[in-house]
């Protein structure tokens, strides 16, 4: 791809981009969120049109006009945002568009046998028949692993792959990408986890403000030379050694043996202005117990007290009306309209206050709106833009905007740095940081351990639904934490 320029309402974001695959090579595309990397593959496969630039395969000049013919042309892209039909089964999802036949009718059978024999290929142990909506993210990630697979592909594009896998589903996955490039198979590998880049990467891309910025080979280049290549500056990423909450500091939150769902009796509290961190490999019950606090699940049994007065939380707008926000680890499936502006987002959880009469009050959304996006330094052309063309990163800060907006003073942050680049994190580190310095209190949920050690205080610890273990950042380990991680109850 060469000289391939793409413009949006209010956003050059592509300038002059480049990339060039081998037969045979692991290709990695990194950079900042907003750099373009998505938008150069969406070219690529035909979801978007190039405004200017040259796209050449197998020597070949090619002109992408849609994904179905991308996929002809022998590219197959797996999306960083899942776009299973969630009432569909996983066989469906997989062969959806070139499903075999019987007669007229779609055979079934043969469907699903299939569909076994591809994920058994990948050591997936999945029921192809059940329904896309009953899987966790981790499996839905995997099931668009094998849709991508199924087309037999010379050049795989993917975006995010290991955005939402457990390590052992991230080696099976690496394991697949081994198979295809021994077999002969191009793949553009984008991801923010750099350190995983070089057990699988051949070659790194590295791109900024949709422009090119260099191309290194993986074994020469270190992870601090491709940040700063990325972010045209140095990161320093260093664990806290003392937690900053005052000991006589208020608990703003009490949970008590609080049972539901996959939750088992689990207890634990909240200070003002602390970042309380939950640690736990997936499935510990993490997001499980937070739903049930936010009142998103249902509870079976326990108490939560929230400023010393016991509440009873049964929906989301319980929760909301007594000050807890929650912004989910699936910001675009539970966080954010996307089809909507900026503005229409952030006032979306207080919009009562934003009325006269039945209509809605157009100068004081926008005025608030503005100001939010000043204050925590959302990059977007105009409050009217559409969350769906901002970045991963931007578009975290309008979840959070519209907390703040809401003034909630307890935020749950499950994952709040997944699926976003190295420089975007700093800039929710930093907001996080800023909101326990003006008394807000946040419970951080995390699967990277960096992260965990980086912003917490303190860190609750967690095993199949039962707490494992508390811990004072001062006196936190990998080793503690993966061994309270493990610790069968």
């Amino acid at each position: 791809m060469k000289n391939i320029q793409k413009s949006f309402p209010g956003v050059h974001a592509l300038d002059d981009a480049y990339i060039s695959v081998k037969r045979g090579e692991v290709h990695a595309l990194v950079g900042e969120n907003g750099a373009g990397k998505s938008t150069l593959m969406k070219v690529l496969s035909g979801v978007f049109q190039r405004d200017k630039g040259e796209i050449f395969l197998r020597g070949e000049q090619i002109e992408p006009q849609n994904p179905k013919h991308a996929q002809s042309l022998g590219i197959g892209i797996i999306h960083q945002e899942l776009n299973l039909m969630p009432h569909l089964t996983v066989a469906q999802n997989i062969f959806i568009g070139k499903e075999p036949m019987k007669g007229m009718f779609i055979d079934n059978t043969s469907e699903n046998k299939q569909a076994k024999e591809m994920l058994k290929a990948l050591n997936i142990d999945m029921d192809p028949t059940i329904l896309a909506k009953d899987l966790t993210v981790a499996k839905q990630q995997m099931v668009e692993i094998a849709k991508a697979l199924s087309y037999d592909s010379e050049l795989f594009i993917m975006d995010e792959p290991t955005a939402a896998l457990t390590e052992s589903e991230i080696q099976e996955l690496f394991k697949v990408i081994r198979d295809l490039k021994a077999k002969g198979h191009g793949i553009v590998y984008i991801s923010h986890r750099l350190d995983e880049l070089p057990e699988i990467c051949d070659t790194v891309t590295v791109m900024r403000d949709g422009q090119y910025i260099g191309t290194k080979d993986i074994k020469e280049v270190s992870k601090s030379e491709i940040i700063n290549m990325m972010v045209g500056r140095i990161i320093y990423e260093k664990p806290k050694a003392q937690s900053t909450v005052k000991k006589d500091a208020q608990i703003v939150l009490d949970v008590q043996h609080l049972n539901g769902f996959n939750v088992k009796d689990v207890s634990f509290n909240l200070r003002k202005g602390e970042i309380l961190g939950f640690a736990g490999l997936m499935g510990a019950g993490r997001t499980k117990t937070m739903r049930i606090v936010f009142g998103a699940d249902p509870k079976e049994s326990g108490d939560v007290i929230v400023k010393g007065d016991k509440v009873n939380i049964g929906s989301p707008s319980d929760a909301i009306s007594n000050g807890i926000g929650y912004l989910s680890e699936d910001r675009k499936a539970f966080g954010l309209a996307i089809g909507l502006s900026v503005r229409d987002n952030s006032v979306m959880a207080n919009l009562d206050e934003f009325m006269n009469g039945p209509f809605t009050n157009d100068k004081k959304i926008e005025k608030i709106t503005r100001q939010y996006i000043s204050e925590i330094d959302i990059k977007t052309p105009s409050v009217n833009q559409l969350v769906r063309n901002l970045s991963g990163g931007n578009q975290q800060k309008i979840v959070i905007a519209k907390w703040l907006i809401k003034n909630s003073d307890i935020l749950i942050f499950d994952e709040p740095t997944r699926g976003i680049d190295v420089g975007a994190k700093q800039e929710i580190y930093r907001l996080m940081n800023e909101l326990v310095a003006n008394g807000k209190s946040i419970i951080m949920i995390s699967s990277e351990m960096p992260e965990l050690l980086r912003m917490s205080d303190r860190l609750i610890v967690m095993c199949e639904g039962h707490v494992t273990g508390e811990l004072d950042i001062s006196e936190v380990t990998q080793e503690k934490i993966m061994t309270l991680a493990t610790m069968n109850m």
